[in-house]
């Protein structure tokens, strides 16, 4: 969600996050990109995060490249959410990374959070 890695820009390698984007071997253009992040709210910032979801989704949605993109928040961990994001390659979520919605969430997620933000590039083993 430009989620991601970094300093909040994904595709850098940074000290504020840590990538995997599971591309060893494979062929990033024709390879379905699974992505995974994880927002541990600083207390009383839980609104505040989900409020930031809401709005950064429509857009992500909207975008060509986005196969699906949903937020969730855990039922035993109310200050905890995940975004799960598909997208039809690598380069898709590059360009989605770049983008002035995602640039925003980033940044302003970055200052809501308890933790280093790291987003997952993955792909599947099956």
């Amino acid at each position: 969600m430009n989620p991601a890695e970094g300093n909040g820009h994904p595709g850098t390698d940074e000290a504020h996050a840590s990538r995997s984007d599971g591309t060893d071997g494979v062929d990033a253009a024709a390879t379905e990109l699974f992505v995974f992040v994880r927002l541990h709210a600083r207390e009383g910032r839980e609104a505040a995060i989900e409020g930031a979801l809401r709005e950064v989704l429509g857009p992500s949605r909207d975008e060509p490249g986005c196969l699906a993109i949903q937020a969730f928040r855990a039922t035993q961990d109310l200050r905890l959410f995940y975004i799960h994001s598909r997208w039809v390659n690598e380069a898709a979520f590059d360009h989605h990374a770049a983008l002035a919605h995602t640039v925003h969430f980033i940044q302003r997620v970055a200052v809501l959070i308890d933790h280093t933000l790291v987003v997952t590039r993955a792909t599947p083993i099956d």
